[in-house]
Parts: C-alpha cells; sequence; structure tokens
C-alpha cells in the first residue's frame, strides 16, 4: 500500500514538473511571439515609412522632369519669334472660356491674386511692368504655377511709350529683358498701354497705333486687348468690378483686370466673378499660340 502511494507521489511529481516546463514552455514562447510581433512591427513601420520616403522622392522627381519638360516646350512655343502665327480671332464656336488677364505688375497684391486662383484651379495671364522691383519673383512665381507671362511696358509712361516707333520698341525691349531674368526668354504676348483702341497715344505721335499693330506682329509678338473691362483701372469698388467682371453674353471672354497694390478692390472681387463663371461652365484658361485673340479698332 505504502509503495503504490509512493509511486502515486512519484507519478504527480513527475507530472508536475511536466506541467510546470510546459507552462513555461507556453509563456517563454507567447513572450517570445509578442516579441517577435512587435520586432515585425517595427520593422513594417520601419519599411512603409522607406517605401513612402522613397515614393516620396521619386514622385517629387518625376514632377521636377515633367515641370522642366513642360517649360522647355512653353520656352519653344511661347518665345518671340517672327513669322509665327499665334492664336485666332475666331475661336471655336460653344466652347466657354475665360481668359482672366492683369496689367500693371508684379506687385504687393500679385501674391493674393494668385493664392485665389489656385483655390479655383484658374489659369490667367499676367502683362507685366518693370515696376516694383522686389515683386519681379512672383513673375517666376505665377509661371511655374502655369500662367502666362505677357509683356505691357517697362514704364507705362505714354509720353515716353508712344513718342516715336523706336521708342515703343526700346520700351518694350526693356520689360522683354525683365521677363526673360524670371522666366528664360521674352514671351510673343503683348498688350498695348490703353489698348490698340486708346487715342492718348494721338497726343504724343499721330498715327502711332497703325504702325504698331503691324510692326510687332511682323516682328513675332501677337497684341491683345480685351472684351470686359473690370472697371478696376478706373478705381470702380469692389460690387462695382463683380459687375462689370461678369457676363452670359459671350462664350470668350477676355476681361481686364489689374495688378497694383492700390487694387484691393480687384482681389477682393475676384473670388465671386470665379464662382460665378465656374458654376455657368466656363474654363479658365492661360493665353496660348492656340487660344483666343481679342483685337480692337485701331482709332489712332
Amino acid at each position: 500500500m505504502e509503495r503504490r502511494k509512493r509511486r502515486g507521489i512519484r507519478r504527480i511529481g513527475k507530472n508536475g514538473i511536466i506541467l510546470c516546463a510546459l507552462t513555461c514552455f507556453v509563456i517563454v514562447g507567447t513572450v517570445f511571439c509578442m516579441a517577435a510581433n512587435g520586432m515585425e512591427n517595427r520593422i513594417g513601420v520601419a519599411a512603409a515609412r522607406h517605401f513612402v520616403s522613397v515614393e516620396s522622392k521619386r514622385a517629387q522627381v518625376m514632377r521636377n522632369f515633367t515641370q522642366k519638360v513642360v517649360n522647355r516646350w512653353r520656352k519653344d512655343a511661347f518665345s518671340v519669334r517672327p513669322g509665327r502665327a499665334t492664336g485666332t480671332t475666331e475661336p471655336k464656336d460653344g466652347e466657354k472660356v475665360v481668359y482672366l488677364t492683369f496689367d500693371d505688375g508684379p506687385s504687393e497684391n500679385t501674391k493674393k491674386v494668385l493664392d485665389i486662383l489656385e483655390q479655383y484651379n484658374a489659369k490667367a495671364t499676367f502683362f507685366i511692368t518693370g515696376a516694383n522691383e522686389e515683386c519681379r519673383p512672383y513673375i517666376r512665381e505665377a509661371y511655374n504655377a502655369g500662367h502666362t507671362i505677357g509683356l505691357h511696358t517697362y514704364t507705362h509712361n505714354y509720353s515716353e511709350v508712344y513718342a516715336s516707333e523706336k521708342a515703343y520698341f526700346e520700351d518694350l525691349e526693356r520689360v522683354g529683358k525683365v521677363a526673360e531674368e524670371q522666366i528664360g526668354y521674352v514671351p510673343r504676348f503683348i498688350r498695348f498701354p490703353g489698348g490698340s483702341s486708346n487715342m492718348v497715344s494721338a497726343k504724343y505721335n499721330k498715327g502711332i497705333m497703325t504702325k504698331l499693330v503691324g510692326e510687332v506682329q511682323k516682328r513675332g509678338y501677337q497684341y491683345y486687348d480685351w472684351n470686359l473691362d473690370s472697371g478696376d483701372g478706373a478705381g470702380h469698388g469692389v460690387e462695382a468690378i463683380r459687375s462689370d467682371s461678369m457676363t452670359d453674353r459671350m462664350n470668350q471672354v477676355m476681361i481686364l483686370f489689374h495688378d497694383l497694390q492700390t487694387k484691393d478692390a480687384t482681389v477682393e472681387a475676384l473670388p465671386a466673378v470665379l464662382k460665378y463663371y465656374q458654376d455657368l461652365g466656363y474654363k479658365f484658361k492661360a493665353i496660348d499660340t492656340a487660344g483666343y485673340v481679342c483685337h480692337h479698332s485701331v482709332k489712332n
């Protein structure tokens, strides 16, 4: 009897040791698995971060490459070169397009205008002058954002610009150099101070506009007027600018705005104008070599 009890105790002892060993094994195994899982998770997170970083860098490289290709194409297509036709005065029927154009910049307001345009995914055209040298980097910023850079004049002084054909082209060459410094070439798109229909020029040189409209095209430029005036040049307030800038009577709308430090009303009115045309299904385009060319009737 005693012998059986001792054997039973020994068996229980052995089973206890085995059970204890199994329990320890399970605990150790669980801890090891948890550690391994933690390590795996950390490795996974690190790998994911590395992948995102690599992909991010790769995407940036692709964006930079694409931007360079686009800029190379724009330089070739948009630079002034005699003998090349630009645009059409008879655009496609039914296509609803708004060309937002800003004269007299760059200015302290240029950045605000660019931010608003970005919000509405709208492209525009900036006809620059030689004023506000400290704001000239905005020219490059606008260009890199996909907007078109055109030439207005360097001085915007009517008495100097329209004194003679020679004076006009000397001034145009000066503002062309400003553009070249910022975007790498002299653009072919220009706008005359006062537009091609202005009569102010007659005070300084009778018949000069008739000569200039032909000569600029002969030299490889194309000039652009407008078919809708926002009124900001006359100092109109926000509500008047909004009202004057809105129409549904034309499919091809080229609006005249001004980009000056004093034109805060233009900046304030712009979002409503953009929303108005957006709601009517218009596209916002920057001037290019294939789009609409708006010409006034020359009066001098």
